[in-house]
């Protein structure tokens, strides 16, 4: 089923690094052309320089998710460049654990800005092309937290559901236009979402969770795979894992 992944023009967000980066490497190592986006620009033009390297047609754009502006601009590099976009995976993402009580409004902004917004904008970049073409696969990641709400997690909780609400009103839209829809949920994966908690308790909180549970980031990657390599006429809608021993 891997051939299903050769020569797909997929664009990924937040592929700076973690889940974004892994995947890209992933993709790559079976055929697939990727885009690169992320704010960071010499991580992911590093990554494209490697990539490039191993024979994979790749292309990096700095890009800000909260920009819609910057997310359009990178589908229509990746169209111009490469004649189609098979593959939008909105990846981009940010948690800032915090209790609401402690008032962090400009995290909660910084949330909803990234996590719903910036999916937002990716939907809206791609889905003309897809339409276009009558073909296409958008894949928006979600979280455990989209399935649960843990204290200290609500609005990050309230953004992940969010992006589960806006894929399966995605996919119930575009059935005639033959593009696929998949959420991938992930639970504690290897990443440095931890890092930009700012309130202590829960920063330690998480770190010290993550550092006994987390599983590396291709474990994510492989899913992405999964749902990309089926045939044409199977749609993965969703795909929700967790590190074996983690309970949440």
């Amino acid at each position: 089923m891997s051939n299903n992944i050769k020569d797909k023009v997929t664009i990924i967000t937040g592929a700076s690094s973690g889940l974004g980066a892994a995947t890209a490497r992933y993709l790559a190592a079976r055929g697939a052309t990727v885009v690169l986006g992320a704010r960071r620009s010499a991580r992911i033009e590093a990554l494209a320089d490697e990539l490039k390297r191993t024979g994979t047609q790749a292309l990096a754009m700095t890009t800000d998710v909260t920009d819609r502006e910057q997310v359009k601009a990178l589908v229509d590099a990746a169209v111009q460049n490469f004649g189609r976009v098979d593959v939008m995976l909105n990846n981009a993402g940010l948690m800032q654990q915090s209790p609401l009580e402690r008032l962090k409004v400009d995290e909660w902004d910084n949330m909803i800005d990234i996590n719903i917004k910036g999916v937002l904008y990716g939907i809206a970049a791609a889905l003309p092309h897809m339409q276009r073409q009558k073909a296409g696969h958008i894949i928006n990641v979600s979280s455990v937290a989209g399935h649960k709400v843990t204290p200290a997690g609500a609005i990050y909780s309230a953004t992940k559901h969010a992006v589960r609400a806006i894929s399966e009103g995605l996919r119930q839209e575009v059935k005639a236009y033959n593009i696929r829809t998949t959420i991938i949920s992930p639970g504690a994966v290897a990443t440095e979402l931890p890092s930009h908690i700012t309130d202590p308790q829960s920063a330690t909180g998480m770190q010290q969770y993550y550092e006994n549970f987390a599983i590396p980031a291709d474990s994510f990657a492989r899913a992405v795979a999964f749902a990309i390599e089926q045939p044409d006429d199977v749609d993965i809608n969703e795909i929700l894992f967790r590190p074996t021993r983690q309970e949440l």
